[in-house]
């Protein structure tokens, strides 16, 4: 009898910390299908399903999820509303839309997360599609920007930084934001996925100091030295091994006193050891991705290429994102 109680507290604790995911699912579907800004105002089930030319009957079970957590409201006439909730993802079209981290973590994050127990028995890992996966990261990537672009323009001003170049630059966006800031510093991007730098390209077209390159860093050697380097959100692309290469090459291209700016998660660091922990578990999924640096390697790699580690300070606690800084 013990044992049936113990059985079925332990069913109810699941059920219970499955809960919040209701809230991630139900975003994720309302962004994917533009279903929040289809009942901005009151409509029915079946006005929606003929405009938008969904199945009926699903579209009622997501609406009533909607309701179950107070993301949607049941008005007159049968008809449904959207609450106006901070946290629900602007549409689409809107290229800050917290919606694409949504995209990334169902679409990619989860599946593969689930897939470890087939790959644990079989040895099989899976293979990361730049191409198919590489706009939406970089929309994910976007994210930290913000939250970045005080620190990196503090950078740029302490230092008197006139030439920056971007490695693995996603659509640009560092470098379009330091831009309005500091339009007389020249920039260069780099971006080995074709359609993330035509993408760069075009919002960064009217920055005329703004030069962004479908290339790959390992190749390029810039015309002038570089005062800054940054190097965000990349190094799990990368084995150790070409991460020291990277960082070689690129000491090649700084002036004296030129700085490298990182920014990466840290495997167990001293903040957001859960997500760190997950997002390493994530990359290690893939052939060809890369288990995420410690601050020992860090050091290490830095020593190896003769750049100082000047400051390794926490960018964001809980999900273990540092950012980092190398000194030539």
């Amino acid at each position: 009898m013990i044992a049936e109680y113990i059985r079925i507290i332990k069913a109810r604790g699941w059920m219970k910390r499955n809960i919040p995911f209701l809230y991630s699912w139900h975003a994720y579907i309302g962004y994917e299908l533009n279903l929040y800004t289809a009942f901005k105002k009151p409509k029915t089930v079946s006005q929606v399903a003929e405009q938008y030319s969904l199945q009926e009957d699903l579209l009622q079970r997501w609406i009533d999820v909607g309701v179950a957590i107070s993301y949607m409201k049941k008005g007159s006439k049968g008809r449904f509303q959207t609450i106006k909730k901070m946290m629900l993802p602007a549409p689409k079209k809107n290229t800050r839309s917290t919606g694409a981290i949504l995209k990334e973590m169902m679409e990619l994050h989860i599946p593969t997360l689930l897939s470890y127990p087939s790959m644990m028995k079989t040895n099989k890992k899976h293979v990361f599609n730049e191409e198919l996966h590489g706009t939406v990261v970089a929309q994910t990537s976007s994210m930290l920007e913000q939250i970045a672009l005080r620190k990196i323009s503090k950078l740029v001003k302490k230092n008197k930084i006139q030439e920056i170049v971007d490695v693995g630059c996603g659509h640009g966006g560092y470098l379009q934001r330091l831009a309005d800031r500091y339009p007389q510093i020249n920039m260069h991007g780099l971006e080995v996925n074709e359609e993330v730098a035509l993408e760069a390209q075009a919002r960064s077209d009217s920055l005329d100091k703004v030069n962004i390159e479908c290339r790959n860093a390992f190749d390029w050697i810039p015309d002038t030295k570089a005062d800054l380097v940054l190097v965000h959100n990349l190094l799990h692309y990368l084995s150790m091994e070409e991460r020291q290469k990277l960082f070689k090459h690129i000491g090649k291209w700084l002036s004296e006193g030129g700085i490298i700016s990182i920014i990466t998660p840290i495997k167990n660091g001293k903040h957001g050891k859960q997500f760190s922990s997950i997002f390493n578990s994530f990359f290690s999924a893939y052939e060809n991705l890369y288990p995420l640096p410690t601050k020992k390697e860090i050091k290490k790699i830095a020593g190896n290429v003769d750049l100082g580690v000047t400051s390794f300070s926490p960018l964001v606690k809980e999900a273990g994102w540092y950012l980092i800084t190398l000194e030539k």
